[in-house]
């Protein structure tokens, strides 16, 4: 299909049947359900649809919302009320508001049945019915769509979020009412098998989707549940981009972090093995693309590995994730802070906390901190992870009994839409604002809009520990009362344990430990530990085991079978010196 020019902007945020974020020039409401009151009637409805498709452009999604929607109605009688239909559906979309995407499409397909673009609209009606959680829908929906038509999209969406039923009913009710659909009986087969939910009463059923589908026999004959003894050592794969085939400055200097990180693994592995617990590191450059870490991923001898920790790049990440829930082997992401990527994947665990855990932990920290009567006010960075910390933290303060009046996104490296978000904010009425966002242009914004209450009113002000490393802020406005920050790397830097650890790196680097060094250090003492403590099908013992002191940084927790550490660290700058208030 050739869809109309004036469509070609949102056709393309679809990729791999996933709504991409993209940069926002306004914000979204801070009641995302409420309908936008539309603006008052204009003369000329074209220009009224004109402006709706340049609000959608710039990401003023609420104002196209209000543009839109009331041209689409049959009443108003506009020649392209199926185009504002569309557009208008897409605008709820960006704003994660399924439901009113959804009702839309409806009016599209029910008012304008002979649509051109019809076909996006399923695909786009698909995706709402799949975040609603409504997979019978949502399969109906994209069956509808012509046999040619965005295969590989739709293909895409099912493999996102079949994986995310959990209920036998339902996946039982759906393989019935599909019985042809192939990526529903792949995903099937991967929850039984992949994910660990495999019963003998489900092998029939199994052996009959493998015969009818094609299906790998190899890969879906479900493994006996072992129990894997302790071992007096073990074999711990590193799967990094060291990039050793270009050894170029510009190569050298951008995997700078990534030598480092290397090296704090091997000086764990040196104090493990001085505690009597010998670990043997086998490294694998992975490079910087997924070909190399497939090829990686051949070689017979990482099957036999007892922990694997990398890669750092996200695609790679899902990739050894598959692999290590494939093999029944523990992988750890040392750097990511996606919870996304270890969802339903108990062989999948990350290192740090996730933004989500982040917003979670600082919700319960403000209503300690500063109470529910008064609403809080959150901004967030336009991006996946930002987007994930502000959902988290509005869903975690409301449910305690908070409330948050308004929740804004921007992208900061646009002016007008980092302006848009401090404009009309109503702080002098808030208990608290939160600006999360790594942004070197972020922080003096926050400050300059916060700074011009009377210190006596203003609200707390929840920010990112980066800030302190921002040079355009001054320490005057990071230590002021009321300022506190979420500081999920904290470490003491005088407290004995980094003080012995940098001592040793000095000792065998030459140079003091970098950041990256740290964590390296850290993640490798933490789960070789574990390795001993419990071998290497550890998940329930960490679950069970609670929080744990780190070495260096405030500690790991994955307590109740979190796959991300819940250890986050509030801190304040207090006489120039952090203090940690959580």
């Amino acid at each position: 299909m050739t869809p109309f020019p004036s469509l070609r902007p949102p056709l393309r945020w679809l990729v791999a049947g996933v709504l991409l974020a993209q940069p926002a020039l306004a914000q979204t409401p801070a009641k995302p359900k409420p309908r936008p009151a539309a603006p008052p009637a204009a003369a000329d409805p074209a220009a009224r649809y004109r402006s709706g498709k340049a609000q959608l452009d710039q990401g003023n999604y609420a104002a196209a919302v209000a543009l839109l929607e009331p041209l689409a109605q049959p009443g108003a009688r506009f020649a392209r009320a199926a185009d504002a239909a569309y557009l208008g559906a897409v605008a709820y979309a960006r704003l994660k508001q399924w439901p009113e995407t959804e009702q839309l499409l409806n009016l599209l397909r029910t008012e304008y049945p002979a649509y051109p673009n019809l076909p996006d609209a399923l695909l786009l009606q698909g995706q709402a019915s799949f975040e609603q959680e409504d997979y019978d829908t949502a399969l109906k929906t994209l069956a509808q769509l012509p046999a040619d038509k965005f295969v590989p999209e739709r293909e895409a969406m099912k493999a996102t979020y079949l994986p995310r039923i959990k209920e036998r009913s339902t996946w039982q009710r759906n393989l019935r009412r599909y019985p042809d659909d192939a990526a529903l009986a792949r995903a099937y087969a991967d929850n039984l098998v992949v994910g660990g939910t495999f019963t003998e009463a489900d092998r029939p059923q199994l052996d009959a989707l493998i015969a009818r589908f094609n299906l790998d026999r190899t890969r879906y004959t479900p493994r006996p549940r072992a129990v894997v003894a302790k071992k007096a050592s073990y074999n711990v794969a590193v799967l990094l981009p060291f990039e050793l085939s270009d050894p170029s400055w510009q190569t050298v200097r951008k995997n700078q972090f990534v030598t480092d990180l290397y090296a704090g693994l091997r000086l764990a592995q040196d104090s493990l093995q001085r505690a009597g617990h010998p670990i043997q590191l086998f490294a694998y450059d992975t490079g910087a693309d997924t070909l190399t870490l497939k090829q990686v991923l051949a070689l017979p001898e990482l099957a036999g590995m007892d922990l694997l920790i990398g890669p750092v790049y996200k695609s790679g990440a899902k990739l050894l994730g598959r692999y290590a829930r494939e093999h029944q082997i523990v992988c750890v992401n040392p750097l990511s802070q996606d919870a996304d990527l270890v969802l339903n994947n108990p062989w999948h665990y990350l290192f740090a906390p996730s933004t989500a855990t982040q917003g979670r932990v600082a919700a319960q920290f403000a209503l300690n901190a500063f109470g529910a009567g008064r609403p809080g006010v959150v901004l967030h960075e336009d991006s996946k992870d930002d987007a994930a910390f502000a959902n988290a933290y509005k869903a975690a303060y409301e449910t305690d009994g908070g409330k948050i009046g308004t929740l804004r996104r921007f992208n900061p490296d646009v002016d007008e839409s980092l302006n848009a978000a401090f404009t009309g904010l109503d702080l002098a009425n808030a208990s608290h604002l939160v600006v999360f966002s790594d942004n070197r242009r972020v922080g003096p914004a926050a400050f300059k809009q916060w700074q011009q209450l009377p210190a006596a009113t203003r609200p707390a002000l929840l920010c990112p520990g980066s800030w302190l490393d921002n040079a355009r802020l001054d320490v005057s406005q990071l230590a002021a009362p009321g300022v506190y920050m979420l500081q999920p790397k904290y470490y003491d830097e005088q407290g004995p344990g980094f003080r012995r650890f940098r001592q040793l790196y000095l000792q065998r680097q030459r140079l003091p430990p970098s950041l990256f060094a740290s964590q390296g250090f850290e993640l490798m003492l933490y789960f070789g530990t574990a390795l001993f403590q419990y071998g290497p099908a550890f998940q329930t013992n960490l679950a069970n085991a609670g929080a744990t002191p780190g070495a260096i940084f405030e500690g790991q927790n994955y307590t109740g079978g979190a796959h991300d550490n819940q250890t986050v660290p509030i801190v304040k700058l207090s006489n120039l010196e952090l203090q940690v208030l959580r």
